[in-house]
């Protein structure tokens, strides 16, 4: 398909050149149709994400004491094949010491919040230190003997997605002990757009460790850059760090993830619904855990089942041993169809608060002020202000980031 593609655009760019010949105006025309092609073939080579040049860091690593972040994402692809970053680097004589494992742990099959304890990695005889366990931060002892540590973890682009939080306490222990911190950047999925409530200072935790929007699109290079230089990191902190960027990618280019950055996560459209639908994780009704449409639907046992013509009942499945109304037939939405979404909306959890037939039951006050980042947006739904009223509330912080941000993008 790739040669049949070039071989059109030959037999274009050769059209226009013979059909200009012999007039100076079709042939400046003839020019411009030709730099364009050539524009656009630009935009459609492949991209090419930071683990794969491998002749930018691995002259970083030879003669080193390696530390890893790493999970399932953490691979080097080659055409529609791929391999484990660990494995290669092995392979290449990099001297990996240890692995440190995020949410989900290193194969990502954990359930989200369920805490991962060290091990010792099946394949290659690495020991695995848990950061979702009971360290959420590598200690001194962790990081001794290391000369740098390798970051490379696929995001996608959400506040409370707990990637960023990992990166972020993992350089702030390698500033404490002075070592590099090397980033392997990715496409941000959701990188398009930025938007929702901006997390409170009085409400940072792991789901939110700094004051950013609910989508901040940033890839994690960008955002590793920003939390350093804007002094995000506990005591003003600076880490030695170092960025392997992308290529052929800007902030718009589609991206589809071809391995599940999370278990919960199968596919694009839950990676793209998951900003709005995540916000039910403060809730008590399911956003489509247990089912094999997570975060592609929403629903509960509480919900007004006259308003509604969708049902399931979610049951435990893989990555979700106990989901939320498990074995309860459930009313709400099925969203697995809709178009692809541009910004954060509130029409679903504001709808399902609305036909919810006990109202006081319905969010989890701490938890969804922790996803939320604010305890005002359950007071805006509770009193019924429109999604339009409370999405006006966020525009002031919005642009007072957005400049923040523009200053620390690697990719237009």
């Amino acid at each position: 398909m790739a040669f049949f593609s070039g071989y059109k655009s030959t037999v274009f760019i050769w059209f226009l050149i013979l059909s200009t010949c012999g007039s100076p105006q079709k042939t400046e025309k003839a020019n411009g149709a030709i730099a364009e092609v050539k524009e656009k073939s630009e935009i459609l080579k492949a991209i090419e994400i930071g683990a794969n040049q491998t002749e930018k860091y691995l002259p970083m690593l030879k003669g080193k004491s390696v530390g890893m972040v790493a999970n399932q994402t953490s691979v080097i692809f080659k055409g529609n094949q791929y391999t484990h970053l660990v494995d290669s680097l092995i392979t290449l004589d990099i001297e990996v010491k240890k692995v440190f494992t995020p949410e989900h742990g290193f194969r990502g099959q954990a359930d989200a919040g369920e805490k991962v304890k060290d091990g010792t990695d099946v394949k290659t005889g690495l020991p695995l230190i848990s950061l979702h366990g009971e360290n959420r931060k590598p200690s001194a002892e962790h990081l001794k003997g290391l000369d740098v540590v390798l970051f490379d973890i696929q995001d996608v682009g959400v506040r409370f997605y707990t990637y960023i939080a990992t990166l972020q306490l993992v350089m702030e222990a390698c500033a404490e002990n002075n070592i590099p911190v090397l980033v392997l950047d990715r496409p941000n999925p959701n990188a398009h757009y930025i938007d929702g409530p901006t997390m409170e200072a009085e409400n940072t935790g792991f789901l939110g460790m700094t004051e950013i929007p609910l989508v901040y699109g940033m890839t994690i290079g960008e955002y590793a850059k920003m939390i350093n230089e804007e002094g995000m990191l506990t005591d003003g902190l600076k880490a030695n760090l170092i960025i392997i960027p992308l290529q052929n990618w800007t902030h718009i280019t589609p991206y589809h993830l071809p391995i599940r950055p999370s278990p919960n996560l199968p596919n694009d459209q839950a990676i793209n619904l998951y900003p709005s639908l995540g916000l039910f994780e403060g809730t008590n009704a399911n956003a489509g855990r247990g089912t094999e449409f997570q975060f592609q639907r929403y629903g509960a046992s509480f919900l007004d089942s006259t308003q509604y013509s969708f049902s399931y009942t979610p049951k435990p499945n893989f990555g979700s041993k106990n989901p939320k109304e498990k074995g309860e037939l459930c009313y709400g939405k099925d969203l697995s169809k809709i178009s692809k979404m541009n910004e954060v909306t509130l029409q679903w959890i504001i709808d399902a608060y609305k036909n919810s037939t006990d109202k006081s039951k319905f969010f989890i006050t701490n938890g969804f002020t922790r996803h939320a980042g604010t305890k005002k947006l359950q007071q805006q739904i509770e009193l019924g202000l429109t999604e339009q009223e409370i999405k006006n509330s966020w525009q002031t912080d919005l642009e007072k980031f957005k400049k923040i941000r523009k200053k620390y993008l690697l990719y237009n």
